[in-house]
């Protein structure tokens, strides 16, 4: 069973890096709009980013339920 998961993997971790690119396209719309305090939808993104890295990395987990 070893690579089940690499397909889900591998989409997840495409996902993050829009997440990611979204967040700092964020960020430069702000700054570029003279904003001083981080944008909401950047935090949201980032948060978003991190739970998607996190179920990347359970994936990568081996399976040790019997």
């Amino acid at each position: 069973m070893a690579g089940e998961f690499d397909d889900i993997r591998g989409r997840l971790e495409v996902i993050a890096e829009e997440l990611a690119d979204l967040a700092l396209q964020r960020l430069r719309d702000s700054i570029d709009a003279g904003g001083t305090e981080l944008p909401v939808d950047e935090r949201r993104l980032t948060r978003a980013r991190r739970a998607v890295e996190k179920a990347i990395a359970l994936l990568r987990e081996p399976d040790d339920t019997f």
